[in-house]
């Protein structure tokens, strides 16, 4: 993805607190074999130090391809809104000459994928993303012999995915005028449909970081 110098991450811990916020579901892109088209998988995921925990069903299309190259992409996306061109017409010229854009947040991940198809590997997977998305423990033990977790593992194979890479993009406008920005935040606030608050959030805790732009 194009990433422009005022959209970038300010640093590491933007874009890992980011993730941290409830941003865990994303898009799993695989290369396609020779004469085939990528595949791409929505699925939830977790972390686990520096790799990300997935599992998907065993007729998934992924596996042969992951199988002949390891080499994925795992992108999160959130907090984005449209924001139309009135909003962003400047001061001395007429609102229909605005521009309209799009804000939002990205998180890619360039990855090795190493495939989990031992039974207990698996099941200790299953249980850090249960951990993870049901941290009150209100579900059975995923284990191998008991059900009903036991009889289903066959039924999936997991992926540890190793980062390799990792490219953050916020985009929010940040080389317009504080000025300018406020008010599309505002707008945003005021509009308030689907992820217009999340995007207004974003966007004010960028101008209170990066201020007037430098480039």
């Amino acid at each position: 993805m194009l990433i422009q110098p005022w959209d970038a991450g300010l640093d590491d811990s933007e874009w890992q607190t980011w993730i941290a916020d409830g941003h865990d579901f994303g898009l799993l892109s695989v290369n396609g074999l020779p004469g085939q088209s990528p595949t791409v998988v929505p699925t939830h995921f977790t972390s686990d130090g520096n790799d990300l925990l997935v599992h998907l069903a065993r007729p998934n299309p992924v596996w042969q391809t992951i199988e002949c190259d390891p080499n994925v992409t795992f992108t999160v996306i959130g907090d984005y809104a449209f924001v139309p061109g009135p909003w962003r017409a400047k001061p001395d010229t007429p609102p229909t000459d605005g521009v309209p854009t799009s804000y939002y947040a990205a998180v890619q991940f360039t990855c090795q994928a190493h495939i989990v198809d031992e039974p207990e590997a698996k099941a200790e997977l299953l249980r850090r993303q249960m951990a993870h998305f049901q941290p009150a423990g209100d579900h059975a033990p995923v284990a191998v012999d008991e059900p009903p977790y036991g009889r289903m593992l066959p039924g999936i194979r997991g992926l540890r995915l190793a980062v390799t890479d990792v490219r953050a993009k916020f985009k929010y406008d940040d080389h317009k005028p504080v000025e300018h920005r406020t008010a599309v935040a505002d707008h945003l606030t005021e509009r308030a449909e689907g992820l217009d608050l999340p995007a207004a959030r974003q966007q004010l805790r960028r101008v209170n970081r990066v201020g007037p732009w430098k480039s």
